[in-house]
């Protein structure tokens, strides 16, 4: 039964990774169940501490990744047009791009958001389109950091226990 929870925890570790970039799966939160998994095993002893903090870490991270690009969106002049615009973008992007997409989705999102609001001003579309795509990023750049904080920390756990879990 330990091998099969050890497999489904590092799965949604790495399906936590591949969430980073994802927006309609919360990586960092994926990743944490995968941590959670690895804690109803019977090799390695549950630690609420560590599980709460890492719970609190990717509950941060995941309201950030709200917070983050209207920020970025704002500081560089944007409207909500821009920030819905960005998100839209960015699954379209995927769609139609693959992971190319995740670049180039967002930016022209946000910029035909701007633009849809105001067609007049192609430069403060394309300035708020530029920060909705730095917020984007440094949004991604965060869930994934901590996803796979959260794989390595796994493993870490995996490899103090290992004597335990093949016997």
């Amino acid at each position: 039964m330990d091998i099969a929870l050890l497999i489904f925890g590092l799965f949604f570790c790495v399906l936590g990774i591949i969430g980073s970039f994802l927006p309609v799966l919360p990586g960092p939160f994926t990743s944490w169940i995968g941590l959670l998994i690895l804690h109803f095993t019977t090799a390695v002893t549950q630690n609420w501490t560590f599980l709460g903090i890492t719970l609190g870490v990717s509950i941060l991270v995941w309201i950030l990744d709200y917070i983050v690009p209207a920020l970025g969106t704002k500081k560089f002049g944007g409207t909500k047009y821009g920030i819905v615009g960005s998100s839209l973008g960015l699954v379209v992007g995927i769609l139609f791009l693959g992971p190319f997409g995740i670049i180039i989705g967002p930016f022209a999102g946000a910029f035909i958001g701007e633009f849809i609001k105001d067609s007049s001003d192609t430069a403060k579309a394309t300035k708020a389109a530029f920060g909705s795509f730095i917020g984007f990023l440094a949004g991604t750049f965060l869930k994934f950091i901590v996803s796979v904080t959260f794989l390595i920390l796994f493993i870490r756990e995996i490899w103090e226990h290992w004597q335990d879990i093949v016997t």
